[in-house]
């Protein structure tokens, strides 16, 4: 058996409880019926003061420096994040501030957002992507948006939006053929 796909998921939402931890959660689940995975999910709420008190990646704590470390060798990148006002939050930048420049190139990432209402959804295409971009990573062409209607009580009740998980996790998994699931059972 090949090793385990690396995917760390990155929810990048300041608060608990979290509509984009719940996302960031529900894509981890669906990508683990794909794929054979090693998972590991970093939430920004945990790393967030630390963070914000860092000026350069010297002054980072090794935990936080540890998450940075997780996200630059990860086999695919998940980033969620909430919308305010239009963009992701600015400490969500400062963490990607901090990523080494080169690290991320050709790394597939998997974008997702939470907003208000769908007047956010273009957040993904017309924020996230040249974030990512500019790291020469590779954004999955289908990413997920989740407006405040899609869940209650901070669970996925939207049946559109859970169909759109399953598809962004099936559009993903023949990009990593070696550690597919079905691939794996018939080998």
């Amino acid at each position: 058996m090949s090793r385990a796909l690396k995917v760390v998921a990155l929810s990048g939402g300041p608060y608990r409880p979290s509509r984009t931890l719940v996302l960031t959660q529900a894509l981890l689940a669906e990508l683990a019926q794909h794929l054979h995975i090693e998972s590991r999910l970093i939430e920004l709420t945990d790393i967030a003061r630390p963070l914000g008190a860092a000026l350069s990646r010297a002054e980072l704590s090794a935990e936080v420096e540890a998450e940075l470390q997780a996200i630059e060798q990860a086999d695919l990148l998940i980033v969620a994040s909430p919308v305010y006002r239009g963009s992701y939050p600015g400490l969500l930048k400062h963490l990607f501030d901090l990523v080494d420049l080169n690290a991320l190139i050709d790394t597939p990432v998997l974008l997702a957002a939470t907003g208000g209402s769908e007047r956010h959804a273009l957040v993904l295409d017309h924020q996230l992507r040249p974030l990512f971009s500019f790291f020469q990573a590779l954004t999955l062409p289908i990413g997920v948006y989740a407006s405040e209607a899609d869940f209650a009580n901070y669970q996925i009740t939207s049946e559109p939006l859970k169909a759109r998980i399953r598809l962004a996790a099936e559009r993903a998994a023949p990009l990593f053929g070696a550690h597919s699931k079905h691939l794996l059972k018939t080998a």
